[in-house]
């Protein structure tokens, strides 16, 4: 989003992006330029190191003259606004915007349960899923089971193990991962990678039941299962070293960085001579900070 200096006596604005704000310290330039470019971050730990500037002077307020940075700034002049031309960025923080993780599948993030949904998932399971296709299925064990497929999967997708993928993803599922796996930097596909012992909350988000009747003497039946996982990275060692551990550890400012959520969806079929195993036709991962940083 374009920003523009609003300054008092200032006949003429700049705009330009946020990220290519200057800080100035104020031993050599004034406080009111110092405030004017501090008001428009609140990176106040980011250091910026420009090439070249335009900047505006007050004899020359409504004319913008490009000059060397190093040569051109003058402790005695009085500069309203800064404008990099160009700039190269330097940040301290860990979780800088351009290293957000990478969808590994196109698929809304889902954070947290919806209590209609719920209602929903219970009637299906209690009355569709175990009377008529499974009456040993139930949800806790169902979902301890999808907890060590997400650790299985992911870690064979961080460690570029693809094709021992196959016939536990589904085939559709796992050519777009492999086309959004090429992309990625080392580091990202490391942040794949979950530890289900890393896993502080967990739920089943959606419980769905398809008839396919496309087919005229065969009705289809499949389960599809929505599951959701916030995974903080290093809560097992954490654990291990009997480390007091917050109800609301996932929350806290100190640990933003290291927790991601899980959206992954199963599937089974049902069909009476056809019956198969649970895959997974959808592996989603994403970190809360990176759309607070957007």
């Amino acid at each position: 989003m374009a920003l523009s200096v609003v300054q008092k006596n200032i006949h003429k604005c700049s705009s330009f992006n946020a990220r290519s704000i200057l800080l100035l310290g104020q031993n050599k330039f004034s406080n009111e330029t110092t405030s004017a470019l501090s008001a428009l971050t609140n990176k106040s730990r980011n250091v910026y190191h420009s090439r070249s500037l335009c900047y505006l002077t007050q004899s020359n307020a409504s004319q913008t003259k490009q000059t060397n940075f190093h040569t051109a700034l003058q402790p005695t002049q009085c500069f309203y606004g800064l404008v990099p031309v160009s700039c190269r960025a330097y940040s301290t923080e860990h979780n800088h915007w351009s290293n957000k993780l990478p969808a590994l599948m196109e698929f809304p993030n889902i954070t947290w349960p919806s209590l209609i949904k719920s209602i929903k998932n219970w009637i299906l399971v209690n009355f569709i899923i175990r009377p008529y296709f499974d009456q040993d299925f139930t949800m806790p064990n169902f979902v301890e089971g999808a907890k060590h497929a997400v650790q299985v999967v992911s870690s064979a997708v961080a460690s570029g193990e693809l094709n021992s993928l196959d016939g536990l993803v589904s085939p559709e599922a796992l050519n777009e991962i492999k086309r959004n796996f090429s992309v990625m930097s080392v580091g990202q596909r490391n942040e794949i990678a979950i530890n289900k012992e890393d896993i502080y909350f967990g739920f089943t988000y959606q419980v769905g039941v398809i008839f396919d009747e496309s087919i005229e003497t065969v009705q289809k039946r499949f389960v599809e299962i929505t599951v959701v996982f916030h995974v903080l990275r290093g809560l097992q060692k954490m654990r291990d070293d009997d480390a007091a551990i917050p109800l609301n550890i996932g929350t806290l400012p100190q640990y933003r960085g290291k927790v991601s959520i899980c959206n992954y969806r199963f599937i089974k079929q049902f069909t009476q001579g056809h019956e198969s195993d649970w895959t997974v036709n959808v592996a989603h991962h994403f970190r809360p900070i990176d759309q607070l940083n957007e």
